[in-house]
């Protein structure tokens, strides 16, 4: 199983990482020399280069939040996708740069394709596989408590993320389900069921007045019921899907 880090700030580091090597990829190797290209030439091809590489990596980081988001889960071909997101905007945009007046390249797609992006593949591709697998562990743990703050000073809890069970909508409170030493314990907050919910994007709506924390998820009770700790809640039907998909 796949993980993925959560960080955009981090997947921006690696975007800026891989536009660097791809403009002194192109600066010093030179994989293409067509007519007189001076160094100033090849310093303007290097940044183009390298601005591409960064704008087809942000595509990658909106594609993956996205989709981490609707399904909660990273797998091996939800991995393999980002990379072919990826290359194939690096390829054709690359391309479409490649032809302009800049450079005046002749390839045709085909040939960049084969003399010119197949060569970049096999070397930036691992670059991209340690950075986005092996670097998390040069980082700091991140603390995993969470607080939930309401409209009252003295509405505040601070709990592992890991405790939070579900959150449910209670007037104009919110009854806050969590484990305390694996007793199961609520909290009623003076605060609204959407706001907690874009304060804590990892839990997932399965009704108009329920938020889960998937972690918790048992099973099902019926097609209209889930069991999550010792709770049952409803499911709707607008939200049944992205429970199926857990």
């Amino acid at each position: 199983m796949y993980s993925l880090h959560p960080s955009k700030r981090f997947h921006f580091i690696i975007g800026a990482l891989i536009s660097f090597w791809s403009f002194i990829f192109i600066v010093f190797v030179r994989p293409f020399e067509h007519g007189q290209m001076d160094i100033e030439k090849w310093v303007y091809v290097g940044l183009g280069f390298s601005t591409l590489t960064f704008l087809a990596y942000v595509a990658v980081i909106l594609y993956q939040n996205l989709m981490y988001k609707r399904i909660r889960k990273w797998n091996v071909l939800l991995e393999l996708s980002t990379y072919l997101i990826f290359f194939t905007l690096y390829a054709i945009t690359t391309f479409i740069f490649y032809r302009s007046p800049i450079i005046n390249g002749f390839y045709s797609f085909y040939e960049f394709l084969i003399n010119i992006i197949v060569n970049i593949f096999l070397i930036l591709t691992p670059i991209i596989f340690i950075s986005r697998h092996y670097t998390t562990k040069l980082l700091p743990p991140k603390d995993d408590h969470i607080t939930i703050k309401g409209d009252n000073k003295l509405d505040i809890l601070k709990i592992k993320k890991s405790d939070l069970v579900c959150v449910s909508n209670v007037q104009n409170y919110v009854e806050i389900f969590y484990l305390d030493q694996e007793h199961l314990k609520t909290k009623l907050i003076r605060t609204t069921l959407k706001k907690l919910q874009a304060d804590l994007d990892f839990l997932l709506q399965i009704h108009r007045s329920h938020l889960i924390n998937p972690v918790h998820f048992k099973s099902w009770k019926d097609s209209n019921t889930i069991l999550i700790n010792t709770l049952e809640l409803p499911v709707s039907k607008n939200y049944k899907n992205q429970l199926l998909s857990l």
